[in-house]
């Protein structure tokens, strides 16, 4: 397949003429979901926890738990992100090969709905497969592939996300890459946005091959963090071989450990933001929540 096109939401409005004004309920509130990992001081996940520990605040408001599950059982939706630019040449067979036994792990140790779909992004951006469990197909896609020219992450991950948005249950973003954005029509917010409205965590995998800051991308390595943070995933910084292949396996723990959490917004002041700041806290000093930082109207 080719690009990815959005499609343009037109928004409906209505008014009543000739009626007195009279004050206006919204009746639209959606449930806004949050996909949670615990962790205490050591890094270790905690998925014991049960609803009456978290609380969640919405713009500063609190709110009232009203979907909770602990080990959730949702599918997933994993779009895979392959940079295959120029600069991961020597690296980019390792890198396939470890996505290979990480979507193997995913397809045969999951819910039986579990699916993925590939993406590669150089100067340019393309979905290799839809979302399948046929990880032969992916396979297939992989063995052909070459590195050149650029490097349109935030690209890739703009239009990865409008892919998942549709899609029932979780939706995350794994994307490996060895640095930051060259050739985008998109730019970071963009991207970082798509994300968010998606209500997709992105786990990156920086490729290191250069451990120390001299000549080391660190504008890229700091997007990526941001990135993560900001949507509840996550920046691993391996080697490619046995450290990439850890880390991919940390990452399905994190999938195979999370929470599944919604509420409807009540009692938030109107302002002219559409973003929402959300802060999920615990009552245990040392335990630690990680999800997203907030969502979109």
């Amino acid at each position: 397949m080719g690009r990815l096109h959005s499609l343009a939401l037109i928004p409906f409005a209505a008014a009543l003429a000739q009626e007195p004004q009279r004050p206006v309920f919204r009746s639209d509130v959606k449930l806004v979901r949050l996909l949670a990992t615990v962790k205490d001081l050591n890094g270790t996940l905690v998925g014991g926890l049960d609803k009456n520990d978290f609380t969640i605040l919405d713009n500063g408001v609190k709110q009232e738990i009203a979907v909770f599950e602990r080990y959730t059982e949702q599918p997933l939706s994993i779009a895979v992100l392959l940079d295959t630019s120029a600069s991961i040449a020597k690296d980019l067979k390792f890198a396939t090969a470890s996505l290979k036994r990480f979507l193997h792990a995913v397809i045969q140790d999951g819910n039986p709905r579990d699916e993925a779909a590939l993406f590669t992004f150089n100067h340019d951006v393309r979905q290799h497969t839809g979302f399948t469990r046929r990880i032969q197909q992916i396979e297939d896609r992989v063995k052909p592939l070459k590195a050149e020219a650029g490097t349109s992450l935030y690209d890739a991950i703009y239009l990865a996300a409008q892919s998942l948005e549709s899609r029932e249950g979780r939706r995350v973003l794994v994307i490996v890459t060895d640095g930051g954005d060259t050739t985008s029509h998109y730019r970071y917010h963009d991207a970082l946005k798509a994300a968010h409205l998606a209500d997709a965590p992105i786990y990156s995998l920086l490729l290191m091959p250069i451990l120390n800051d001299v000549g080391r991308n660190i504008g890229g390595e700091n997007a990526l963090t941001t990135l993560g943070q900001s949507t509840g995933g996550r920046l691993f910084t391996p080697t490619v071989g046995a450290e990439l292949d850890q880390a991919l396996a940390e990452i399905l723990k994190d999938l195979r450990t999370q929470y599944s959490i919604g509420y409807y917004p009540k009692n938030i002041p109107v302002t002219k933001e559409k973003f929402h700041s959300i802060r999920l806290d615990l009552p245990r000093r040392d335990l630690r929540a990680v999800t997203r930082s907030g969502y979109y109207e």
